[in-house]
């Protein structure tokens, strides 16, 4: 479709989009869900009654056929429903999936500068299972669910009219559907142009940093959204500092770190293609004279720093990409962040700054403090909390839908 195309496609209707299929829950069952998640799982659904395709939007009822709710089924996945509301009265139809996202972008206006941010983060905007990010006047778009993957083109239609209605004009859509989670949806990977055709790589300015993000190739959909505000709070600690950035991807913390006054930023990724990005935005934005810029894997490059002693920096930043993506590897994935953590800490002097992250919603904050503290025992350190901070609140967290809370980010002071 054309961006007009999308401007044009009728969202008005109030007629409804739902099946007349019922899923039954099983007596004393789903517990999680009647206490406010998001999910309802195939052992604990009694039986389905009407005519249905998976990917329909079905009634969910108590074993009493008390209405818990409306969702999407697939008997393909684990997760049968994914829910959508839970009021009667809000018939799921155009109009609705139109309001929720004119939702989503009001709460986007609120919080936070919207020329680059995720204006749907899926089920914390009770749009199970679909991502949009805005980089300036695209969309990049990441369905992952059945049920959604069926109204995408509504929903972004919806999106489009939204923006605007603002004053936006979106001047294209790119899919990054490529996750393998949706083959447990029955679904194909792919990607590309959803829109008519137009250059992926897209400049954006955040926090007053420029870049360029690669909406095609870049990991996820381009660019890491959800550091935005804490790469911001480095900038107090960096002035005059030597700055070591541990998995830097394009450099976004290396270059705040540079922004901030850092003396000298040394970026490393174990990508040839990240650090090169990484680079032209160094150029981009007259910061190369006090950056530079390293191919290594980070465990090999903080080991062999260590081994040559010294305190060669004053600030170390890890933001590694997820260890875990299930809960069955949270224990190697522990073992992982306390390396790197514990390597940072013993290369880093009395007085020096520790920024480090975990973007693993399996990596709980609980075992993520343990592990910091187990760390700093073995360095023989202590660690001074000067913040501790989650995502951006375009990423914002439902308390009821433990999925939503993901990132942990803490700043220290290493005494």
């Amino acid at each position: 479709m054309t961006i007009s195309e999308y401007a044009a496609y009728h969202t008005a209707s109030k007629e409804s989009l739902a099946s007349n299929a019922q899923v039954h829950i099983k007596k004393r069952e789903a517990r999680e869900f009647k206490a406010g998640g998001a999910w309802i799982y195939d052992n604990e659904i009694d039986h389905i009654s009407g005519d249905f395709q998976n990917g329909d939007i079905v009634s969910v009822l108590d074993f009493d056929g008390f209405f818990l709710g409306y969702g999407f089924l697939n008997t393909n996945s684990t997760i049968r429903v994914r829910m959508l509301s839970r009021k009667k009265e809000n018939v799921i139809s155009p109009a609705f999936l139109k309001a929720r996202v004119k939702a989503a972008w009001d709460y986007r206006k609120a919080v936070i500068d919207t020329s680059s941010c995720r204006v749907i983060f899926g089920e914390a905007d009770f749009l199970p299972g679909l991502t949009v990010d805005k980089y300036e006047d695209v969309l990049v778009v990441e369905s992952l669910a059945l049920g959604i993957e069926k109204l995408k083109t509504l929903l972004l239609a919806s999106l489009v009219q939204v923006l605007q209605e603002d004053g936006i004009r979106i001047r294209g859509i790119y899919e990054r559907s490529d996750a393998k989670v949706r083959e447990k949806e029955g679904l194909a990977r792919t990607s590309g142009f959803l829109s008519e055709e137009f250059d992926t790589n897209v400049a954006i300015t955040e926090n007053g940093v420029r870049y360029i993000v690669d909406v095609r190739d870049g990991q996820k959909t381009g660019f890491f959204l959800d550091q935005k505000e804490n790469r911001k709070s480095i900038w107090p600690i960096c002035r005059g500092k030597d700055v070591l950035d541990c998995f830097t991807h394009t450099g976004s913390f290396a270059l705040n770190a540079a922004r901030g006054g850092a003396e000298h930023v040394t970026a490393v990724d174990i990508s040839q293609s990240a650090i090169d990005m990484a680079r032209a935005n160094a150029v981009r934005n007259g910061l190369e004279g006090r950056m530079d810029f390293l191919t290594a894997d980070v465990f090999d490059l903080l080991t062999e720093l260590e081994k040559k002693g010294g305190k060669p920096y004053d600030f170390i930043i890890l933001d590694p990409p997820a260890f875990t993506k299930s809960r069955k590897t949270v224990k190697s994935a522990e073992r992982g962040y306390k390396d790197i953590n514990l390597r940072a800490l013993r290369l880093l002097p009395r007085g020096g700054y520790l920024a480090t992250c975990s973007c693993s919603h399996f990596m709980r904050d609980d075992l993520f403090r343990r592990m910091l503290r187990e760390a700093a025992k073995d360095a023989g350190v202590h660690l001074r909390q000067i913040e501790g901070r989650q995502q951006s609140p375009d990423h914002p967290i439902l308390w009821n839908v433990p999925e939503t809370d993901y990132l942990k980010f803490y700043l220290f002071q290493v005494v």
